[in-house]
């Protein structure tokens, strides 16, 4: 017999008896949505943890810092050598060196307290910072800044008139991608100005030195943040320049001096970023660079414990909704059983006939093989109409909600993999009427009535 006309035999005896057909159907429909739905609750949890993660920095970048409380003759500084030495190391694909500092910015009467972060420019192209007007830092010959959407509120009226952001809830009239802004780099010497140092000289006024803008970061949309907001960007190389020649041989702030408090020739960094290939390779470069004596940094043990969390839930939500699909199966069995004491007669002609056994059971295996796939399609329908209507309650919830991807997620390997589950199921549900059909006395289900 061929194969083509078992299909067309067991599909058309499915319909002989449409309302067992119907129920049994219903309850693979019930345990494939009720697998699906779990499964996808896991995988769409997990997956806006790991967006939540990823809007934090990059799963794949290490931060390196000197050692915390090294009282040690040498200590081990963040300099070129080191960044050369850690690229040498396999799976590192680029370091980036940060050098952070803090200065006064001036317009008129307002002041505003800036966080300068100096990288390369390759780094500020890896940040994936939206730019709002101008462009990013390191594309000029001379010194600029970039400043944050949120830089603007760190300025106030020093001449007490208006005061600041967080007193009055307006911004001051400043553009600061226009306006001409003086910086002052000498932090101390500004505080410290008209009061005598500890030689009894008075402390002069700091100089204030007009730097240009050379574009601001796009404001975020309503109840969202920006991870840069309240920094101000700049090129590492060039800020390098301008610090030397504004503190030429006094020690610039933030930097080590020599036990004499003489300044260093060279300026070291205040820390290092590591980009690694890949997830897998993160905790190992981490764990070498903890062995050399820096501390560092990274995302990749959380993400990997959080993994394993999710995994476990995962599992336990795809167990419970494997315990509906296992009652489905013992539907079909059921089902299946009840056909053969149904059909005996014509398991016996048919035997009788000179039907191959293998075709009989063939018969009966693609019989419940259908319950599976029918059952599987419905139920993967009915599992998407279930994960929408999950998400649109969640985001109708919280409003953070709307700039995730949904707290359910059903990927298509979920949808292959579910429905061919369903069928093997149904299949191996029908494995044992098939058999004992198989094995049916022609004589005995002739007679049979």
């Amino acid at each position: 017999m061929k194969y083509l006309d078992l299909l067309r035999m067991s599909s058309s005896n499915l319909w002989k008896r449409k309302v067992r057909t119907v129920l049994t159907v219903l309850g693979v429909v019930i345990g494939v949505a009720s697998i699906v739905v779990m499964v996808s609750l896991g995988l769409g949890l997990s997956r806006s943890l790991m967006e939540q993660y990823e809007s934090y920095g990059s799963l794949t970048q290490i931060e390196v810092n000197e050692p915390w409380g090294d009282t040690s003759e040498e200590v081990k500084r963040l300099d070129q050598a080191l960044i050369e030495e850690i690229l040498s190391i396999e799976h590192v694909e680029s370091v980036y060196p940060v050098l952070d500092t803090q200065a006064m910015a001036k317009y008129g009467s307002y002041e505003g307290y800036l966080q300068i972060q100096a990288m390369p420019k390759e780094a500020f192209a890896d940040m994936n910072i939206e730019v709002g007007q101008g462009q990013l830092p390191g594309n000029d010959d001379q010194l600029k800044f970039f400043y944050g959407c949120e830089v603007l509120q760190n300025f106030r009226n020093s001449k007490g008139s208006g005061g600041s952001y967080w007193e009055t809830g307006v911004l001051p009239d400043i553009d600061l991608m226009n306006d001409p802004i003086f910086v002052i780099f000498d932090m101390d010497a500004y505080y410290g100005s008209g009061s005598t140092d500890e030689n009894g000289e008075v402390i002069k006024p700091p100089k204030k030195y007009l730097i240009e803008t050379c574009g601001m970061e796009k404001s975020p949309e309503e109840n969202q943040w920006s991870r840069y907001g309240w920094y101000t960007f700049c090129d590492i190389d060039q800020l390098m320049v301008e610090l030397k020649k504004i503190f030429k041989n006094k020690p610039i702030p933030g930097q080590p001096t020599t036990k004499t408090g003489k300044p260093y020739k060279e300026i070291f960094y205040n820390r290092l970023l590591v980009n690694v290939d890949s997830m897998d390779h993160v905790v190992e470069i981490q764990n070498y660079l903890k062995d050399s004596g820096y501390n560092t940094y990274s995302q990749a043990e959380w993400v990997e414990s959080e993994q394993k969390t999710m995994g476990y839930i995962q599992a336990v939500l795809g167990g419970i909704g494997a315990v509906s699909l296992f009652v489905a199966a013992i539907g079909i069995t059921n089902t299946m059983m009840m056909s053969i004491y149904e059909r005996t007669k014509e398991i016996g002609v048919m035997k009788v006939l000179g039907c191959d056994l293998r075709n009989i059971r063939s018969l009966f295996l693609m019989e419940a093989g259908f319950i599976g796939f029918i059952g599987g399609v419905i139920g993967l329908i009915l599992s998407f109409i279930l994960s929408a209507v999950v998400n649109h309650v969640a985001a109708t919830m919280s409003q953070n909600m709307t700039d995730m991807s949904g707290i359910s997620y059903i990927p298509i390997w979920l949808v292959l993999l579910s429905l061919i589950f369903a069928i093997l199921v149904g299949m191996v549900a029908g494995f044992f009427p098939a058999r004992r059909a198989m094995r049916l006395s022609p004589l005995a289900a002739i007679r049979n009535e």
